[in-house]
């Protein structure tokens, strides 16, 4: 029997956000049975949490129900409140690093009276891919009207670790509507030199006096994802499109927020700063809350 934590992460009220398995003591389990219980859980990742080997806290592992992850935003920011119930993390401890297939990360910890407050993940700094030069095919494969992507934007590949293809759209009307035609999609990709892709649609249009910088969704039939409700390794290269192609300032790229799950019905809130210094990234950062839902034990 392993037993797991449940928690949903980027949100502090339960059945919002994004939902992920922690196993805390996963000894003795192989990457083929990981990965049948990240199957089995059907949630967008699961975390298996190891001893350290590389001079780090912890070393994890992260699975979605189709692969396994060098990294990944919203499974080490729950996995963080996960090991702070479990009392791995120290009550006032300010730092922990995670063993990821990336190398170190480490998380910055906030704390108040009732526990662990909020964490920051440090992600590594941008790698900025391949332009989809074609955007009416573009437009056309993920079921949009072409005048529906931001002007003068690019349809472009990033990665703080795991690579995402940024796809801008002038109206939160335009991202509720995306449905992606899986085959004319890869064509696209493949016409830029690149593999499939989990795409991430976003917009800078404000809703009323809602404080998102932008609203998102991220779909990874890829991944065996149909959709996610909140994406943290996608939310540090978006915080970096945003800064590179001058939709944000660097001011504003201290603190954004992504409102991403709400098409889901699962609001989730994900916290971006992105430093630079003369039009240079120096540090990806990626934060949020987590709320425990349940526990429980599952039979190998």
């Amino acid at each position: 029997m392993f037993r797991y934590l449940h928690l949903d992460v980027f949100t502090d009220r339960r059945f919002e956000g994004n939902q992920l398995a922690v196993f805390p003591e996963p000894q003795g389990l192989t990457a083929d049975q990981m990965q049948r219980i990240a199957k089995e859980m059907a949630f967008s990742e699961t975390t298996f949490i190891f001893p350290p080997e590389r001079g780090g806290d912890v070393r994890m592992r992260i699975f979605t129900p189709g692969e396994e992850l060098p990294m990944a935003g919203h499974p080490t920011i729950g996995s963080t409140f996960a090991l702070a119930i479990e009392g791995t993390i120290r009550p006032g401890q300010e730092r922990f690093v995670f063993e990821l297939g990336v190398g170190p990360t480490p998380v910055a910890l906030e704390w108040n009276e009732t526990g662990l407050a909020f964490a920051w993940m440090t992600q590594p700094l941008p790698t900025f891919g391949a332009v989809i030069a074609d955007r009416d095919a573009l437009a056309s494969a993920v079921g949009v009207p072409a005048g529906a992507l931001v002007e003068g934007k690019p349809v472009q590949s990033v990665s703080c670790g795991v690579p995402f293809l940024f796809v801008p759209l002038a109206t939160r009307a335009a991202v509720d509507s995306v449905a992606i035609d899986r085959k004319a999609l890869a064509t696209c990709a493949a016409g830029a030199g690149l593999a499939e892709l989990p795409v991430f649609f976003f917009t800078p249009e404000r809703a009323g006096t809602g404080e998102e910088t932008v609203y998102s969704r991220m779909l990874a039939p890829g991944f065996g994802i149909a959709e996610d409700p909140a994406t943290g390794g996608a939310s540090g290269p978006l915080g970096s499109y945003l800064l590179q192609h001058k939709l944000v300032t660097p001011d504003v790229a201290r603190g954004m927020l992504s409102l991403q799950g709400v098409a889901m019905g699962r609001p989730s809130r994900i916290h971006i700063s992105i430093d630079s210094e003369q039009d240079r990234i120096t540090r990806v950062r990626v934060g949020g809350v987590s709320v425990l839902v349940g526990r429980g034990e599952l039979s190998v």
